[in-house]
């Protein structure tokens, strides 16, 4: 069984038991949240497909841990002009243990 699911402006294919990372989200570490924007449920070959989401489903998850992703290097040169510019980014990101799929 899995679910295709929309997580804070971005879509996750997500089964039972699995650990995924999203951006950061506001409740705090070791709390239950669900997600409600279900847009594809798959269970033994039915396949429910919403318009826009599937009524009635929805994703229980616990967040395991609020962290830091990795450093993105932004470098900007332009040549034979003497400018250079660098720059670093780390996205915020939660991350989440999906529980149950309810459909």
């Amino acid at each position: 069984m899995y679910a295709i699911v929309d997580i804070a402006g971005q879509q996750f294919k997500v089964t039972k038991g699995q650990q995924i990372f999203v951006h950061r989200l506001e409740q705090e570490e070791g709390s239950q949240v669900a997600f409600d924007k279900v847009l594809l449920v798959e269970n033994d070959g039915n396949t429910v497909i919403g318009a826009p989401v599937v009524e009635g489903a929805n994703i229980e998850a616990r967040i395991v841990e609020h962290m830091k992703g990795d450093k993105v290097i932004v470098f900007k040169k332009k040549r034979r002009k003497g400018y250079q510019k660098s720059n670093g980014h780390r996205q915020y990101l939660s991350k989440i243990v999906i529980e149950n799929i309810n459909a």
